[in-house]
Protein backbone atom coordinates (compact mmCIF):
# COMPACT_ATOMS: atom_id res chain seq x y z
CA UNK A 1 0.00 0.00 0.00
CA UNK A 2 1.35 3.48 -0.87
CA UNK A 3 2.18 6.00 1.86
CA UNK A 4 0.69 8.80 -0.21
CA UNK A 5 -2.99 8.64 -1.16
CA UNK A 6 -4.96 10.76 -3.58
CA UNK A 7 -7.77 12.78 -2.06
CA UNK A 8 -10.53 10.48 -3.32
CA UNK A 9 -8.91 7.16 -2.41
CA UNK A 10 -9.99 4.78 0.36
CA UNK A 11 -8.03 1.69 1.40
CA UNK A 12 -8.42 -1.37 3.61
CA UNK A 13 -4.73 -2.36 3.84
CA UNK A 14 -5.10 -5.57 5.83
CA UNK A 15 -7.67 -6.83 3.35
CA UNK A 16 -5.55 -5.80 0.38
CA UNK A 17 -8.27 -3.48 -0.92
CA UNK A 18 -7.41 -0.12 -2.48
CA UNK A 19 -10.26 1.94 -3.94
CA UNK A 20 -9.27 4.81 -6.21
CA UNK A 21 -11.25 8.02 -6.61
CA UNK A 22 -14.35 7.01 -4.64
CA UNK A 23 -16.76 9.87 -5.45
CA UNK A 24 -18.74 11.91 -2.95
CA UNK A 25 -21.04 13.26 -5.62
CA UNK A 26 -21.84 13.38 -9.32
CA UNK A 27 -23.30 16.01 -11.63
CA UNK A 28 -26.38 15.96 -13.85
CA UNK A 29 -26.99 18.96 -16.09
CA UNK A 30 -24.59 20.98 -13.98
CA UNK A 31 -26.36 20.17 -10.71
CA UNK A 32 -24.27 18.38 -8.08
CA UNK A 33 -25.93 15.40 -6.41
CA UNK A 34 -24.39 13.98 -3.24
CA UNK A 35 -24.09 10.20 -3.10
CA UNK A 36 -25.04 10.46 0.58
CA UNK A 37 -28.53 11.58 -0.43
CA UNK A 38 -28.84 9.01 -3.22
CA UNK A 39 -27.91 6.17 -0.87
CA UNK A 40 -30.42 7.34 1.73
CA UNK A 41 -33.07 7.68 -0.98
CA UNK A 42 -32.51 4.10 -2.13
CA UNK A 43 -32.65 3.03 1.50
CA UNK A 44 -36.07 4.66 1.88
CA UNK A 45 -37.41 2.79 -1.17
CA UNK A 46 -36.05 -0.54 0.08
CA UNK A 47 -37.47 0.18 3.54
CA UNK A 48 -40.98 0.66 2.18
CA UNK A 49 -40.73 -2.49 0.08
CA UNK A 50 -39.80 -4.55 3.14
CA UNK A 51 -42.45 -2.89 5.30
CA UNK A 52 -45.04 -3.78 2.66
CA UNK A 53 -44.02 -7.45 2.71
CA UNK A 54 -44.00 -7.64 6.51
CA UNK A 55 -47.39 -5.90 6.69
CA UNK A 56 -48.92 -8.43 4.27
CA UNK A 57 -47.38 -11.31 6.22
CA UNK A 58 -48.88 -10.06 9.47
CA UNK A 59 -52.33 -9.28 8.04
CA UNK A 60 -51.90 -5.51 7.94
CA UNK A 61 -52.76 -3.13 5.12
CA UNK A 62 -49.55 -1.95 3.36
CA UNK A 63 -51.35 1.20 2.19
CA UNK A 64 -51.53 2.36 5.81
CA UNK A 65 -47.75 2.42 5.95
CA UNK A 66 -47.37 4.32 2.69
CA UNK A 67 -49.77 6.99 3.95
CA UNK A 68 -48.17 7.13 7.40
CA UNK A 69 -44.69 6.91 5.91
CA UNK A 70 -44.93 10.26 4.14
CA UNK A 71 -45.40 12.08 7.45
CA UNK A 72 -42.95 9.86 9.31
CA UNK A 73 -40.20 10.37 6.72
CA UNK A 74 -40.47 14.17 6.67
CA UNK A 75 -40.75 14.56 10.44
CA UNK A 76 -38.05 11.93 11.00
CA UNK A 77 -35.54 13.80 8.85
CA UNK A 78 -36.34 17.05 10.65
CA UNK A 79 -35.92 15.29 13.98
CA UNK A 80 -32.60 13.78 12.91
CA UNK A 81 -31.26 17.18 11.90
CA UNK A 82 -32.54 19.01 14.99
CA UNK A 83 -31.05 16.37 17.30
CA UNK A 84 -27.67 16.64 15.57
CA UNK A 85 -27.62 20.43 15.61
CA UNK A 86 -28.59 20.59 19.30
CA UNK A 87 -25.67 18.41 20.36
CA UNK A 88 -23.23 19.89 17.83
CA UNK A 89 -24.29 23.51 18.39
CA UNK A 90 -20.72 24.80 18.60
CA UNK A 91 -20.28 24.00 14.90
CA UNK A 92 -23.41 25.90 13.83
CA UNK A 93 -23.79 28.82 16.26
CA UNK A 94 -21.63 31.15 14.14
CA UNK A 95 -23.18 30.14 10.82
CA UNK A 96 -26.89 29.52 11.29
CA UNK A 97 -27.57 29.07 7.58
CA UNK A 98 -25.35 25.98 7.59
CA UNK A 99 -28.06 24.29 9.66
CA UNK A 100 -30.09 24.00 6.47
CA UNK A 101 -27.28 22.23 4.58
CA UNK A 102 -27.76 18.50 5.11
CA UNK A 103 -26.07 17.48 1.86
CA UNK A 104 -22.79 16.96 3.72
CA UNK A 105 -24.37 14.78 6.40
CA UNK A 106 -25.28 15.71 9.95
CA UNK A 107 -28.36 13.57 10.55
CA UNK A 108 -28.51 11.81 13.91
CA UNK A 109 -30.28 8.45 13.81
CA UNK A 110 -31.69 8.74 17.31
CA UNK A 111 -33.26 12.08 16.48
CA UNK A 112 -34.99 10.49 13.52
CA UNK A 113 -36.11 7.50 15.60
CA UNK A 114 -37.58 9.72 18.33
CA UNK A 115 -39.43 11.99 15.90
CA UNK A 116 -40.53 9.10 13.69
CA UNK A 117 -41.81 7.05 16.61
CA UNK A 118 -43.81 10.00 17.90
CA UNK A 119 -45.32 10.42 14.44
CA UNK A 120 -46.36 6.76 14.25
CA UNK A 121 -47.96 6.97 17.70
CA UNK A 122 -49.96 10.09 16.81
CA UNK A 123 -50.98 8.73 13.39
CA UNK A 124 -52.07 5.42 14.94
CA UNK A 125 -54.20 7.23 17.51
CA UNK A 126 -55.88 9.37 14.84
CA UNK A 127 -56.51 6.41 12.53
CA UNK A 128 -57.43 4.10 15.43
CA UNK A 129 -54.74 1.57 14.59
CA UNK A 130 -52.78 -0.54 17.04
CA UNK A 131 -49.63 1.51 17.50
CA UNK A 132 -47.60 -1.42 18.86
CA UNK A 133 -48.38 -3.46 15.78
CA UNK A 134 -47.61 -0.51 13.51
CA UNK A 135 -44.28 0.13 15.24
CA UNK A 136 -43.27 -3.54 15.03
CA UNK A 137 -43.61 -3.40 11.27
CA UNK A 138 -42.22 0.11 10.81
CA UNK A 139 -38.98 -0.63 12.66
CA UNK A 140 -38.02 -3.30 10.13
CA UNK A 141 -37.96 -0.51 7.56
CA UNK A 142 -36.03 1.76 9.91
CA UNK A 143 -33.29 -0.86 10.12
CA UNK A 144 -33.09 -1.11 6.34
CA UNK A 145 -32.64 2.65 6.19
CA UNK A 146 -29.91 2.52 8.81
CA UNK A 147 -28.08 -0.32 7.06
CA UNK A 148 -28.05 1.64 3.80
CA UNK A 149 -27.51 5.03 5.39
CA UNK A 150 -24.20 4.06 6.96
CA UNK A 151 -22.78 3.59 3.46
CA UNK A 152 -23.64 7.21 2.84
CA UNK A 153 -21.30 7.94 5.75
CA UNK A 154 -18.68 5.89 3.91
CA UNK A 155 -18.85 8.05 0.78
CA UNK A 156 -18.78 11.15 2.99
CA UNK A 157 -15.66 9.90 4.82
CA UNK A 158 -17.33 10.26 8.21
CA UNK A 159 -18.54 8.14 11.14
CA UNK A 160 -15.23 6.35 11.73
CA UNK A 161 -13.43 5.38 14.89
CA UNK A 162 -10.03 5.76 16.47
CA UNK A 163 -6.80 4.17 15.32
CA UNK A 164 -6.93 0.52 14.30
CA UNK A 165 -4.57 -1.98 12.73
CA UNK A 166 -7.15 -4.76 12.78
CA UNK A 167 -8.36 -6.82 9.84
CA UNK A 168 -10.92 -4.19 8.73
CA UNK A 169 -8.74 -1.11 9.37
CA UNK A 170 -9.51 1.67 6.88
CA UNK A 171 -7.21 4.38 5.53
CA UNK A 172 -8.50 7.82 4.59
CA UNK A 173 -6.50 10.75 3.18
CA UNK A 174 -6.22 13.54 5.74
CA UNK A 175 -7.55 16.08 3.25
CA UNK A 176 -10.74 14.04 2.78
CA UNK A 177 -11.94 14.17 6.38
CA UNK A 178 -13.04 16.93 8.73
CA UNK A 179 -10.18 18.35 10.76
CA UNK A 180 -12.17 18.03 13.98
CA UNK A 181 -12.41 14.26 13.47
CA UNK A 182 -8.64 13.78 13.56
CA UNK A 183 -7.89 13.11 17.22
CA UNK A 184 -4.52 13.26 18.94
CA UNK A 185 -4.43 9.45 18.88
CA UNK A 186 -4.94 9.36 15.12
CA UNK A 187 -2.33 12.06 14.57
CA UNK A 188 0.19 10.11 16.65
CA UNK A 189 -0.23 7.07 14.40
CA UNK A 190 0.30 8.85 11.07
CA UNK A 191 3.48 7.30 9.59
CA UNK A 192 6.27 9.69 8.70
CA UNK A 193 5.84 10.90 5.14
CA UNK A 194 2.27 9.61 4.89
CA UNK A 195 -0.89 11.66 4.34
CA UNK A 196 -3.54 9.33 5.71
CA UNK A 197 -5.16 8.24 8.96
CA UNK A 198 -5.92 4.60 9.72
CA UNK A 199 -9.20 4.05 11.55
CA UNK A 200 -11.94 1.70 12.69
CA UNK A 201 -14.65 1.65 9.96
CA UNK A 202 -17.44 2.03 12.49
CA UNK A 203 -19.93 2.73 9.70
CA UNK A 204 -19.26 -0.85 8.51
CA UNK A 205 -19.50 -2.34 12.00
CA UNK A 206 -22.88 -0.74 12.56
CA UNK A 207 -24.23 -1.61 9.13
CA UNK A 208 -23.38 -5.30 9.59
CA UNK A 209 -24.71 -5.41 13.17
CA UNK A 210 -27.95 -3.77 12.05
CA UNK A 211 -28.31 -6.36 9.28
CA UNK A 212 -27.96 -9.16 11.84
CA UNK A 213 -30.52 -7.47 14.09
CA UNK A 214 -32.93 -7.11 11.16
CA UNK A 215 -32.65 -10.81 10.29
CA UNK A 216 -33.32 -11.77 13.92
CA UNK A 217 -36.40 -9.53 14.11
CA UNK A 218 -37.78 -10.79 10.78
CA UNK A 219 -37.42 -14.41 11.87
CA UNK A 220 -38.71 -13.90 15.41
CA UNK A 221 -41.50 -11.59 14.29
CA UNK A 222 -43.41 -14.56 12.90
CA UNK A 223 -43.85 -15.95 16.43
CA UNK A 224 -43.54 -12.90 18.69
CA UNK A 225 -45.14 -13.27 22.09
CA UNK A 226 -47.03 -9.97 22.00
CA UNK A 227 -47.57 -6.89 19.85
CA UNK A 228 -44.77 -4.46 20.49
CA UNK A 229 -42.14 -7.10 21.19
CA UNK A 230 -40.31 -6.50 17.90
CA UNK A 231 -40.23 -2.81 18.79
CA UNK A 232 -38.56 -3.69 22.08
CA UNK A 233 -36.12 -5.92 20.21
CA UNK A 234 -35.19 -3.00 17.98
CA UNK A 235 -34.82 -0.52 20.84
CA UNK A 236 -32.79 -2.93 22.95
CA UNK A 237 -30.79 -4.45 20.10
CA UNK A 238 -29.85 -1.19 18.45
CA UNK A 239 -29.34 0.37 21.86
CA UNK A 240 -26.58 -2.07 22.79
CA UNK A 241 -25.08 -1.96 19.27
CA UNK A 242 -24.87 1.82 19.44
CA UNK A 243 -23.56 1.77 23.00
CA UNK A 244 -20.58 -0.36 21.99
CA UNK A 245 -19.81 1.31 18.65
CA UNK A 246 -20.28 4.86 19.93
CA UNK A 247 -17.43 4.25 22.35
CA UNK A 248 -15.10 3.77 19.36
CA UNK A 249 -16.22 6.73 17.24
CA UNK A 250 -14.28 9.99 17.11
CA UNK A 251 -17.26 12.22 16.18
CA UNK A 252 -19.27 11.68 19.34
CA UNK A 253 -22.04 14.10 20.28
CA UNK A 254 -21.63 14.79 23.99
CA UNK A 255 -24.15 15.61 26.69
CA UNK A 256 -23.54 19.34 27.34
CA UNK A 257 -21.11 19.94 30.20
CA UNK A 258 -19.91 16.32 30.26
CA UNK A 259 -17.66 13.93 28.38
CA UNK A 260 -20.48 11.40 28.04
CA UNK A 261 -21.60 10.56 24.47
CA UNK A 262 -25.34 11.22 24.35
CA UNK A 263 -26.04 8.32 21.98
CA UNK A 264 -24.11 5.94 24.21
CA UNK A 265 -26.10 6.97 27.28
CA UNK A 266 -29.39 6.82 25.36
CA UNK A 267 -28.50 3.45 23.87
CA UNK A 268 -27.90 1.89 27.28
CA UNK A 269 -31.10 3.42 28.69
CA UNK A 270 -33.12 1.99 25.79
CA UNK A 271 -31.50 -1.42 26.20
CA UNK A 272 -32.42 -1.52 29.90
CA UNK A 273 -35.93 -0.22 29.17
CA UNK A 274 -36.50 -2.87 26.48
CA UNK A 275 -35.26 -5.78 28.61
CA UNK A 276 -37.23 -4.74 31.71
CA UNK A 277 -40.40 -4.04 29.72
CA UNK A 278 -40.22 -7.39 27.91
CA UNK A 279 -39.83 -9.21 31.23
CA UNK A 280 -42.72 -7.30 32.84
CA UNK A 281 -45.07 -8.00 29.92
CA UNK A 282 -44.20 -11.69 29.88
CA UNK A 283 -44.82 -11.94 33.63
CA UNK A 284 -48.21 -10.26 33.16
CA UNK A 285 -49.08 -12.68 30.39
CA UNK A 286 -48.20 -15.67 32.58
CA UNK A 287 -50.59 -14.30 35.20
CA UNK A 288 -53.32 -14.11 32.57
CA UNK A 289 -53.23 -10.32 32.27
CA UNK A 290 -53.40 -8.75 28.79
CA UNK A 291 -50.21 -7.50 27.16
CA UNK A 292 -49.95 -4.01 25.72
CA UNK A 293 -52.01 -3.53 22.59
CA UNK A 294 -54.41 -6.42 23.33
CA UNK A 295 -57.86 -6.67 24.86
CA UNK A 296 -59.41 -9.20 27.15
CA UNK A 297 -62.18 -11.42 25.76
CA UNK A 298 -64.74 -9.43 27.74
CA UNK A 299 -63.50 -6.10 26.37
CA UNK A 300 -63.62 -7.43 22.83
CA UNK A 301 -67.21 -8.66 23.32
CA UNK A 302 -68.31 -5.25 24.63
CA UNK A 303 -66.65 -3.51 21.69
CA UNK A 304 -68.29 -5.86 19.16
CA UNK A 305 -71.70 -5.31 20.77
CA UNK A 306 -71.18 -1.54 20.59
CA UNK A 307 -70.26 -1.73 16.90
CA UNK A 308 -73.35 -3.82 16.14
CA UNK A 309 -75.59 -1.24 17.84
CA UNK A 310 -73.96 1.63 15.97
CA UNK A 311 -74.36 -0.29 12.70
Amino acid sequence: MPDWMNGGDIAFPNLGIYLKDVPRSFSIFGFTIMLYGVIIGIGVVLAFLLISKVAKRDGQNPDDFYEMGIYTLIIGILGARIYYVIFAWEYYKDDLLSILNIRQGGLAIYGGVIAGTATVIVWSKIKKKNMFEMLDTAFTGVLVGQIRGRWGNFTNREVFGGYSDGLFAMRLPIEAVRARDITAELSAHIPEGANYIQVHPTFLYESVCNLILLIIILIYGKKKAFKGECTLMYLGGYGIIRFVIEGIRVDQLLIPGTHIPVSQALGMCLFIFAVVTDIVVRVRMKKGLPAAGTKTAGAEAVEEEKEEKEG
